[in-house]
């Protein structure tokens, strides 16, 4: 008697944890779930992603801790704000997602009460505000990643390769 025990006891763990999987597999996926599952698929039609942080210390601090959400369906562009003291360090880096409006007047000017000087640019493209402006030359407005401006052109590959190593880099990981 005792040696059917066993399989009894086989038989109903079995059964309980085919009734589990059916309750966790009936989930609805929410749209976020999609995009955490699938981080190629967009909330919508060219759906693209900023860095993304308020006042952060410096630009190292802002990439690493940005989150990876995409940019809202009205926001078309990535805006950076850089704040530094008069030696040129780092005060604040503010970077979010922005519609035209908010592009409208980039460049950099100097804060007369604190000495500091403030340098906003605006860029069309995902993850493309990477960088931070710190003189007028790379305080514009652009409608190309920052890390294509250059006169020698890359190839797909090689710009991935490029935005990993540069990822990379503000996390840390290099």
């Amino acid at each position: 008697m005792m040696d059917g025990w066993p399989a009894v006891a086989w038989i109903l763990l079995m059964t309980n944890i085919a009734d589990w999987l059916k309750t966790v597999q009936s989930r609805d996926f929410t749209m976020m779930d999609i995009i955490l599952l699938h981080p190629s698929t967009t909330p919508h039609p060219g759906g693209f992603k900023c860095f993304t942080c308020e006042d952060a210390v410096d630009n190292y601090e802002c990439n690493r801790w940005a989150p990876d959400v995409y940019c809202p369906k009205d926001a078309r562009y990535c805006y950076t704000r850089h704040m530094m003291d008069d030696r040129g360090e780092s005060v604040s880096v503010t970077k979010r997602c922005v519609s035209l409006e908010d592009c409208l007047f980039t460049g950099c000017a100097r804060v007369t009460n604190s000495g500091y000087q403030v340098c906003t640019s605006c860029c069309e493209g995902n993850i493309c505000n990477v960088l931070v402006p710190r003189n007028e030359s790379a305080a514009v407005f652009s409608s190309t990643s920052p890390l294509l401006s250059s006169s020698r052109r890359l190839r797909p590959a090689a710009l991935s390769y490029t935005i990993v190593v540069i990822i990379a880099f503000t996390a840390g990981l290099v």
